[in-house]
């Protein structure tokens, strides 16, 4: 099986000299978690190759070169570069998820170009994936790829992972695109980030925006089920522990040692960008130093900061804040013999970090923002039973992790110098300790366990999904069921009314039944072969309105009324009032929360949510079905959520005893039911399994088929009903229905229009 990794750059750079084209290797954390997975899977990447190139014969070479490495270049223009790197990927969403709004812009043609170069690497895709390859996308600058992938290849096994922070509803929706970069993201089957504060934000905004509905952490798109889930990244435990006993380590140990003397040691790695609170961190330190003076000479802070975007202007704004006030704390403080601030403006070989790492005394790790931090975890990692201080935004991702470090905030300065203070002090079996515990984590979720998880989380998602698609209903098994129905002579057919034979609205009693539904319903019933059934939530009262005039059988309030054929109606249940404190409870709620309704039926009560707030909606209907829990037990009352709806009413019936009571009637050599609804479920389960149990929209475990779309139900009776008897007398018989019914419906669309001008 083939596994494609698709990310913004390959994990290899290309450089020209002297009219050669070099290749060096990549040693990141990505690349070398993804390099774990090639014993399960013959791996491919897709990216850019990092340089700009114009030449068509230097295009072929360099994609001969990198095709021998199974790496596949997706070539772009400097302007390309310009728009989608620097400017929609970095200058919009970048700041924006970082929760930098202010420097977030917006240029029509950075949207255009992202949009532009996630279809170039979605051809890239398209011509080399095969339905049975697996797609893994990385991070944010591809977020449109799923979606685009799945348009063309539905059944493509797709996973993605972002890699920064993803921001809450309130700063994603100012993006004016933010509804395709959902749908973009969506195209997947498993979606991840580092914690699950990023999970909350990611699934608060799509049913916000998208007004989709999850199921804790899942959602069904069509036919399928999209995953989300919190993987955090981890790095290369091994590498990072064993580091400082190597040959090559040691020496440069000893060199670090000898060049801070016997100061203690405060060290700081990021790349530079406003997000890492490198002014903040200097602030702080500066504040420190003021504070306690007996550390002045005893103590250096040694800040890397590694180039990144400097073309980009707040980039290179930053570069030069960051400059004046090192030189201002240094000129402030600093001595013939000590430098508190030691700069360095440029990367380290991964052997030299490592020995910053290992001589440190404490690590200062304070982004403002971050999607998880490895530098925290490479610091721990490299200590090898010497001591140590963490100090860690609780702002970054690796926090939640690492409970041990000295956790801050880093907007508070005052706090950073607090924190120090602390470290130096803390005493070194305390330290130890802390480290080990730290260790023990890190060791466990490794950069290797983090690619494992996902991808078997992703594999797990697109089983379900396959087992999905194997229930749809086709037009082969379409036909295999048409076949059966018409070498039959005794039926059952089952419907339920709201979301399957008819759509959800927004206002319940907007959903009155159409002419096409009247006219297949007769065309069924018409049939002497057919025992029509609709059963239904709904008050008997609303189902007599709608079908009285029509000869089919009919079940209200979830089975506690029925009537057969056009008989009168038949209650299961005795209606005692509603208990008062039950019914001031359930007003209560609808006094909460805006745009809910509260339905009184004779032996239900309906809480229904459909038109309020998404995320108001989730939560009032979990703390009313928390506060109904002892009302319902003393009262011996079922509590029933639904599709935007908590329903209460007495467990001694329900769909399935209506199903349950009309098998007791009759036998039958063909039954067909069909719902949308949990409560569905019930009717599914009392039904043998022979039956035809067909689940409109979510796919149901207790439903040996699916249908995706509420609009595809009428298409598919119309089959049914087309297949069935055809004699004269049938047609004779449909003919005078139409009439009768025609009429009924005309007057319900006389007195709906009356209700209107109302």
């Amino acid at each position: 099986m083939k596994l494609f990794i698709i990310s913004n750059r390959l994990p290899v750079k290309v450089s020209e000299k002297a009219e050669q084209f070099l290749f060096t290797r990549s040693e990141g954390g990505l690349a070398t978690g993804l390099d774990s997975l090639h014993t399960q899977y013959e791996k491919h990447w897709i990216g850019w190759p990092g340089l700009n190139v114009e030449k068509p014969e230097s295009r072929q070479r360099i994609r001969e070169e990198l095709e021998k490495l199974d790496f596949h270049p997706v070539f772009l223009s400097a302007e390309q570069i310009e728009n989608y790197y620097e400017g929609y990927s970095n200058s919009t969403i970048w700041p924006l998820c970082h929760y930098f709004f202010s420097y977030t812009q917006y240029r029509q043609n950075f949207w255009e170009t992202y949009r532009e170069v996630n279809q170039l690497f979605c051809e890239e895709v398209r011509h080399l994936v095969g339905s049975d390859d697996i797609v893994w996308v990385q991070d944010y600058q591809l977020m449109l790829l799923p979606g685009m992938l799945r348009e063309i290849m539905p059944t493509l096994c797709i996973g993605y992972f972002h890699h920064i922070p993803f921001p809450s509803y309130e700063l994603f929706r100012v993006l004016p695109e933010r509804a395709e970069l959902l749908r973009g993201m969506l195209g997947a089957d498993l979606i991840a980030f580092h914690t699950h504060d990023y999970v909350r934000h990611f699934i608060s905004t799509a049913e916000r925006v998208l007004h989709m509905d999850f199921r804790l952490d899942e959602a069904q798109i069509d036919n399928r089920f999209v995953q989300v889930d919190a993987l955090p990244m981890g790095i290369d435990y091994e590498k990072f522990h064993r580091i400082s006993s190597s040959s090559a380590v040691k020496p440069l140990i000893a060199r670090t040692r000898a060049h801070f003397g016997d100061r203690k040691l405060v060290l700081s790695v990021d790349r530079l960008d406003y997000s890492k609170g490198i002014r903040h961190r200097l602030h702080g330190f500066d504040s420190f130093l003021k504070h306690h003076p007996e550390y002045l000479g005893k103590v250096t802070l040694a800040m890397v900061i590694v180039p990144s975007r400097d073309r980009v202007g707040s980039y290179a704004d930053l570069k030069t804040r960051i400059d004046e006030e090192i030189s201002a704390i240094n000129g402030r403080y600093s001595t013939m013999d000590w430098t508190p601030v030691c700069y360095f403006y440029h990367g380290f070989s991964f052997e030299e970090l490592t020995a910053m790492y290992y001589v440190a005394d404490v690590a200062l790790v304070t982004p403002l923002r971050d999607g998880m931090n490895l530098v925290a975890k490479e610091y721990i990692a490299v200590k090898d039973g010497n001591p140590g201080v963490l100090i860690l935004s609780e702002m970054a991702g690796a926090s939640v992790e690492l409970a041990d470090a000295i956790r801050i905030n880093p907007n508070d300065t005052e706090q950073i110098a607090s924190a120090l203070a602390i470290a130096l002090e803390m005493p070194v079996r305390e330290q130890l300790q802390r480290i080990r515990r730290m260790q023990t984590v890190i060791s466990e979720q490794t950069v290797n366990r983090w690619a494992a998880d996902f991808m078997a989380g992703l594999a797990e998602v697109c089983r379900k999904n396959r087992s999905v698609r194997q229930r749809q209903l086709t037009p082969e098994t379409l036909e295999r069921i048409l076949h059966t129905y018409r070498h039959t002579r005794q039926r059952l057919l089952l419907f339920d009314y709201d979301g399957t034979l008819a759509p959800i609205c927004s206002r319940p009693e907007e959903a009155a039944p159409g002419r096409e539904l009247y006219k297949v319903l007769c065309t069924l019933v018409a049939d002497r072969s057919n025992r029509v059934v609709i059963s239904s939530g709904r008050d008997h009262a609303t189902m007599e309105r709608w079908f009285g005039k029509l000869p089919v059988s009919l079940a209200a309030e979830h089975g506690a009324f029925y009537r057969e054929g056009r008989g009168g109606w038949h209650a299961n249940l005795h209606h005692a009032p509603w208990d008062p404190e039950l019914l001031e409870l359930m007003n209560r709620f609808v006094e909460r929360t805006p745009h809910s309704r509260l339905e009184q039926k004779q032996t239900a009560l309906a809480w229904h949510y459909r038109e309020t707030d998404e995320w108001l909606g989730t939560l009032r209907a979990q703390q009313l079905m928390t506060a109904l829990i002892p009302l319902c037990m003393r009262l011996n009352l079922q509590i029933m959520p639904g599709s935007k709806v908590v329903e209460v009413k007495s467990p001694e019936f329900s769909k399935g005893s209506e199903v349950r009571r009309l098998l007791r009637r009759e036998r039958y050599d063909f039954i067909l039911a069909m719902g949308d609804d949990t409560t569905d479920d019930d009717m599914f389960r009392a039904l043998p399994r022979a039956a035809v149990t067909v689940k409109v929209g979510a796919a149901s475990e207790y439903a040996r088929y699916n249908l995706w779309r509420q609009s595809d139900v009428l298409p598919f009776l119309e089959r049914l009903a087309a297949s069935g008897s055809t004699g004269h007398s049938v047609r004779e018989t449909v003919t005078r229905g139409l009439r009768t019914v025609w009429g009924h419906f005309r007057n319900l669309l006389t007195n709906k229009k009356d209700d209107d001008e109302k």
